[in-house]
């Protein structure tokens, strides 16, 4: 049989694979209480290996809201099913168990050893489960939880360009989303190891893509990075253009951003306006209360 119908039946074979429920659709990451009813309601009809994947997502939501312990109660509880399951449920169950040890939602002073140990197995796992099933959005999900473990600027430049080689080489949907927050998250590792230039490719790249899909506040993410790289190149007058440019945006979407305001401190300060430097540290602080 040619590749290219191997590809193709490589990708029908992971369409199938995946679930019929539709997570996206189901999920409100910034409220993670209305996510769990959506879900437990979901639940009442989800039948199979649906049902499972469905509870690892309600895990999810109690490890947004830190709830760490709660989560691996749950996910202990269907372990014995998630063993006889098909590839994604059981590449999901990996993903969150690894998520209940190390993840953005973790205070950094609960991080140990043992905690950073077993999140690596379990994300491992996923990630074989997911690359051996052609399941590639799970796969790139997989790599990016790995920068939680290893968090040196050169580790977590290493899985992010693994994850985009991965979006790069697939053809499912469920990859290619996930190119704008690779792109951010690897100009971010670059931006620590001070390659300022590779890092402003990075997150122009990300804001195309935000700005292709009409996502206002992460193309104003995007341009926030942007912004903060040029300040550091001493760019000040562009940098704070673009600032003073969010300032307006994220106030008229009422999404004022503390980050914001401490970007626009600091360019003031470096243009030797002190008092509004002080105006937007005060602005920042109010917000972090």
């Amino acid at each position: 049989m040619c590749r290219l119908a191997l590809a193709i039946l490589s990708t029908i074979a992971a369409a199938c694979a995946m679930s019929a429920v539709d997570l996206a659709a189901l999920w409100d990451f910034s409220d993670p209480g209305v996510s769990e009813q959506r879900f437990r309601e979901a639940l009442k009809s989800a039948v199979g290996d649906d049902r499972l994947i469905i509870q690892t997502q309600i895990a999810r939501t109690h490890m947004l809201r830190k709830d760490f312990a709660a989560a691996r109660d749950m996910l202990r509880a269907i372990s014995p099913d998630v063993a006889e399951a098909g590839a994604e449920a059981k590449a999901r169950y990996w993903l969150e168990l690894g998520r209940s040890y190390a993840s953005h939602r973790h205070d950094p002073t609960t991080q140990t050893p043992e905690s950073a140990r077993l999140a690596r197995n379990a994300f491992s796992t996923a990630l074989k489960i997911s690359k051996e099933a052609k399941l590639d959005g799970l796969a790139v999900d997989a790599l990016h939880m790995f920068v939680f473990v290893d968090t040196a600027p050169e580790d977590q430049l290493k899985w992010n360009q693994e994850a985009l080689a991965v979006i790069a080489a697939s053809e499912q949907p469920e990859a290619k989303r996930w190119e704008a927050s690779i792109s951010s998250n690897t100009g971010e590792a670059l931006y620590d190891l001070r390659k300022y230039d590779e890092a402003l490719k990075y997150f122009r790249r990300a804001l195309f893509l935000r700005e292709q899909s009409e996502d206002s506040q992460g193309a104003r993410d995007a341009n926030w990075h942007i912004a903060r790289v040029l300040r550091v190149q001493n760019h000040i007058d562009d940098a704070l253009a673009i600032q003073l440019r969010l300032e307006r945006e994220s106030e008229a979407a009422q999404q004022p951003r503390a980050y914001i305001y401490e970007e626009l401190q600091l360019l003031y300060q470096v243009k030797g306006e002190a008092n509004r430097a002080r105006q937007y540290e005060q602005r920042a602080k109010a917000l972090q209360r």
